[in-house]
């Protein structure tokens, strides 16, 4: 997995009436540990696999 579609990510924020300048804060580092963490779990899935 390579990232969000943070237009897509912001409009949800939006749509949830969160602070777009508070969004495109933190966005980019919760998009960057989920990331990390998804691609290490299909990393290890992968390795379980024969």
């Amino acid at each position: 997995m390579l990232g969000w579609d943070m237009s897509a990510a912001l409009a949800m924020a939006n749509a949830l009436s969160v602070d777009a300048r508070a969004a495109a804060e933190f966005l980019p580092v919760i998009e960057a540990v989920m990331a990390r963490h998804l691609n290490q779990q299909m990393d290890g899935s992968r390795e379980a696999d024969p």
